[in-house]
Formats: C-alpha cells, structure tokens, sequence
C-alpha cells in the first residue's frame, strides 16, 4: 500500500473510546452516579434493557486494551474522562481512587509509546449535578470548570492535548429536546466549553485544546423547497448552533432567536475563547423533511436507495465526508482532527472465533479515500482516529451495534481484533514507514 504524499509526517492516526461505553466498574471505588446509570434504569430506554454496568470492563483490562493499541501501531489514544469517577457529587470531595485510575491508564499509555488525548465531557454527568438542573442551570458553567481544574492539575504534568465536549449538538438534542438519550428531558442547554478551554490555559499552558463536534451534511429527501429550507434549519442546529459560537462568536442567524431569552450580557465573550483545532466526528450526511408536527419543524427522511448503508443503516456516502471536511476548512480556518469515523453494525465470530468485517474495511478504506482527496485539494486535516477500538455499549443500542476494530464477547471478556484491524495496521505501517510491518502483522495475529 503505497503512503500518500499529501499526507503530514506528523499525521497522527489513532482510536477513540469513551468512559461509559468501555470502563463499566460503575459501583466501584467511589464513583458516583451519572445520567447514564440512571437513564439505564428506565424501562424501555435501552434495547434489550442493557447497561453500562460492566461494559467492556476497561477499569480492570486497560493494561490488555492498551496493548492492543500498541499492536495497531496507532500514535494517539483519545479517551474520556468519567466525572463522577472524578468527582462522584459533580464538585466538592475529590475522589482519589477515581484519580489513581486515570494516573495508572494515562502512565500506561506513554509508556506504549502512545500520546494520550483527554476528552472531559463524552455525556456521562454526574447525576447530582443533573439532579440540580445540569446543563439547562447556569451554574454548570461552574462546575465544569472546577472539575476541568481537578484534571489539569492531576494530569496536566503529562496530558497536552485536550477537548472540552463530544458532540454538545448530539447530547443537547437528543437528551434535551428530542428526549432519546439521557437525562430525557426536553430543555435548552448552556455549555460550559469556554469557562474549560480558560482553566486550561491557565494550568496547563502548553495544552493543545479543541472541542468535538458531529458535523454532517444535510440534504433535503425529497428534493422540494420546504424539504430544503427544513434541511437548512437542521444544518444550523446541527452543524453550527454550536462550533460557530465558539469559533465565531455569533449563533447562526437563522436560529440566533431562539437563544436570545437565555443569553445574558457577557455570554458571548465567555463562549469564544481561542481553540488550537477542530475536532470532527462523522459518519454519515443527514436526510431530512419539513414536518410541522415535528417539535423543530423537521424530521429525518430516508437516503437515497442507491447509497449502501451500514449495519447499523447509516448511509454510506464518501464523498459527503470530503464536502464536510471542504466545509469546517472554509467556514473555520483551523486544523482538523478526524476523531470519530466507523462502521457500526450487529457482528458475530466465525466457528473458528475470527470476524471477517469486510464491510468495514470496505467503508474505512473509501472514507480515509474521501479524506485524503480533501487533503490534497489543500485542507489541513493533522489526524485520523477510529470509532471505535473496542466493541462497546452504544447508548440506546446497548451492545446490538459493534463498531469496534476489536470483538468484545462480553459474557467472558475476551477480545479478538478484527480483520479490520489488521488492515488499520497495515494502512498505518504504510503511510508511517518507521512503524515497520512488524506491527501491522502483530495487529492480524
């Protein structure tokens, strides 16, 4: 496989993971409850009534899952920290069992030649924060900057790359307006990114700092007007409700009035605070209609029947990840890191044990394709990280969808790298020749 010359020599490949689809050890040495564990508990909430209880058991198999990373040849690792791991009320008492943990994994990651990259917030609140409001209670902005001084201070010493939130536009909609993910009320939220990215500065000064956002394209299916003026509705509340005041220091003005009543003088100031890169997570474009019954006035439609579709039923469009990448360039003039693509889908072993994912292959192939088109044609993408290296518990999915370059058999925890795998290796091993094709056969074995 030959290495693309558009490529960086400093081109960081990698996985992502997050705190409460892998740690499980939800009772253990002092956490203390999130959204999630409670969200959990409500009947019909989570197909087949799963949870994050024990997940992937990462807390106890971090050293095992850390060595298969070492295995992939990747260069960086972007985990999240659990603030009720942290800080089991939300602030106040400082857990230190919660602390030795993350020193323990952040340690073994250096040692594996590994950069660790420490997302803060990947949705799990603590429930006694949310118990006071959460998100929707100004105070929020408080509290997520003491916690984000807790971490730096802990871990600052060694992490230099950090992002404040994953996704706010997924959390914020799902969980508050749409009501399919925790904590399932319908609510405004105000986030706490700048009071983050400020504590950052502060403690750890030479801290490279971004925020996630899930980007996607919106096409209007089928193609009429009011489906396309729907499309662009969804586009600012999706896309931009919350990169654009960040980075822009202005909401979308389509949309600007609905945040106008929870703004207040300074509001703006706090939020933009400068950033080093963007951070983008993507799958797939979005299909969507004008539906007045609709709380926002849209809903999802359905792709184009010519496009593929994940297990999972995401469509399956490349060249949408390119006009992304294209779009985030133009519109915010900063480096980007890809720091979530996959595939996702139900998945079993062979009788011999081994999973075969060619679709998999097939989709990270054609969208790492997509991604090196846009950077030849002059975007500044610094890093492409996999969604996911572990199969894991996806949310509402609960443990149907494996997105993981490594198979997960929960009942006994046994992991298994995929084909994919092999082949993430072997892409790496190319386009990086100091890894060397010891690793790429390591991660097939």
């Amino acid at each position: 496989m030959p290495s693309p010359p558009s490529l960086r020599a400093d081109f960081v490949w990698g996985v992502s993971t997050a705190s409460y689809q892998i740690e499980g050890a939800v009772q253990e040495d002092g956490r203390g409850a999130s959204i999630w564990d409670t969200y959990c508990r409500q009947v019909g909430r989570i197909a087949n009534g799963d949870n994050g209880d024990v997940a992937c058991d990462h807390y106890h198999r971090y050293a095992e899952d850390i060595e298969l990373m070492r295995a992939l040849g990747i260069g960086a690792y972007r985990f999240s920290v659990a603030w009720p791991r942290i800080l089991p009320a939300g602030r106040g008492a400082v857990n230190e069992a919660g602390l030795a943990f993350y020193e323990r994994l952040i340690d073994a990651v250096l040692a594996a030649g590994i950069e660790p990259w420490l997302c803060l917030y990947h949705w799990d609140l603590p429930q006694a924060l949310d118990d006071h409001g959460g998100w929707v209670n100004r105070d929020s902005a408080l509290w997520f900057a003491d916690y984000v001084a807790v971490v730096a201070r802990h871990f600052g010493d060694r992490v230099k790359r950090f992002a404040t939130f994953n996704e706010p536009s997924v959390f914020t909609l799902f969980g508050y307006a749409l009501g399919k993910h925790a904590p399932g009320i319908a609510d405004r939220t105000d986030l706490a990114h700048g009071a983050g990215v400020e504590v950052l500065r502060s403690l750890v000064p030479a801290a490279s700092i971004g925020a996630i956002h899930n980007y996607q394209p919106c096409y209007a299916s089928p193609d009429t007007p009011q489906n396309g003026a729907a499309a662009q509705l969804i586009d600012a509340f999706w896309n931009r409700a919350f990169p654009d005041p960040q980075l822009l220091a202005s909401y979308p003005p389509s949309i600007a009035g609905a945040f106008e009543p929870y703004q207040q003088a300074g509001d703006m100031a706090a939020i933009c605070r400068p950033v080093d890169w963007f951070g983008l997570n993507h799958y797939s474009p979005i299909y969507c209609k004008a539906d007045q019954n609709a709380q926002l006035g849209f809903s999802f439609s359905d792709a184009p029947t010519h496009l593929g579709r994940t297990g999972i039923g995401w469509p399956i469009h490349p060249d949408a990840f390119r006009e992304t990448l294209m779009a985030i360039a133009g519109r915010y003039r900063l480096p980007i890191y890809v720091l979530e693509n996959g595939y996702g889908g139900p998945e079993q072993a062979d009788a011999s044990g081994q999973i075969t994912d060619l679709p998999r292959i097939e989709y990270l192939s054609a969208y790492t394709q997509a991604m090196r088109v846009a950077i030849a044609a002059g975007v500044d993408v610094r890093g492409y990280f996999v969604w996911s290296l572990l199969d894991n518990f996806e949310w509402a999915e609960g443990y149907v969808q494996r997105f993981g370059l490594v198979h997960v058999d929960y009942p006994s925890q046994q992991r298994t790298p995929k084909a994919s795998a092999g082949w993430y290796a072997q892409m790496i091993a190319a386009s990086r020749p100091d890894v060397g094709t010891g690793t790429a056969r390591h991660a097939e074995t």
